[in-house]
């Protein structure tokens, strides 16, 4: 029997894939507009966000929009390469399926 692919467990959690996911389609997204696509609280995305961040998969910026602090978040080429194998190993799995 064939070995099965393994899926990047930092990518393969609910939030994380869904934040990566969102990341593919911008150059670059705030924390704000991050919480409010995926519905989750700022305690709950803070900690997945430093879980890509010490993984390398995404890069954060702090800066000021005015007066105002904004938090922003790019996709770095390893998260890219990460998201991209974990849908290779999510095919292989499903057998080509999709």
């Amino acid at each position: 029997m064939p070995e099965l692919p393994e899926l990047d467990p930092v990518v393969h959690g609910k939030l994380r894939l869904a934040v990566l996911s969102l990341l593919t389609g911008v150059e670059e997204a705030d924390f704000t507009w991050l919480r409010e696509k995926t519905g989750s609280t700022d305690g709950n995305l803070g900690a997945q966000m430093l879980k890509l961040e010490e993984a390398g998969y995404v890069a954060m910026e702090k800066r000021f929009a005015g007066r105002k602090p904004q938090t922003v978040y790019r996709m770095t080429v390893e998260g890219r390469e990460a998201l991209a194998g974990y849908v290779r190993a999510l095919r292989e799995l499903l057998g080509g399926a999709l």
